[in-house]
């Protein structure tokens, strides 16, 4: 049973994965030390992992291939699945299509 912290009450010497990458850290592995809670009204609680900032590591520098993989990934994302177009920004998972393409119907009505 790790233990919890309420929100802001966290001791030294640990982050949040957010806080980490904030400093340019990463865990690297580590296992969750602790976690913070922030109670919510209408929903469950509020959940960050901590992690010991003694143990992470410099994050890893960006590649020519990763950022060449990065580039194709996100040029992907700009195709509409309807028309095949490139939407000139990334579409939405929500819509599954360029703006356009779901507005069409209501248009047509």
């Amino acid at each position: 049973m790790i233990p919890v912290y309420r929100w802001h009450l966290a001791p030294e010497g640990l982050a949040t994965f957010r806080q980490l990458r904030a400093m340019e850290l990463r865990p690297a592995g580590q296992p969750v030390v602790a976690q913070l809670e922030r109670p919510r009204r209408r929903r469950g609680p509020l959940v960050a992992f901590l992690y010991r900032i003694d143990l992470a590591r410099p994050v890893r520098p960006m590649t020519p291939a990763r950022w060449a993989a990065l580039t194709k990934a996100n040029a992907a994302r700009r195709v509409c699945a309807e028309c095949g177009r490139d939407a000139g920004y990334r579409i939405p998972s929500s819509l599954g299509m360029c703006v356009q393409c779901a507005d069409a119907p209501q248009l047509a009505a």
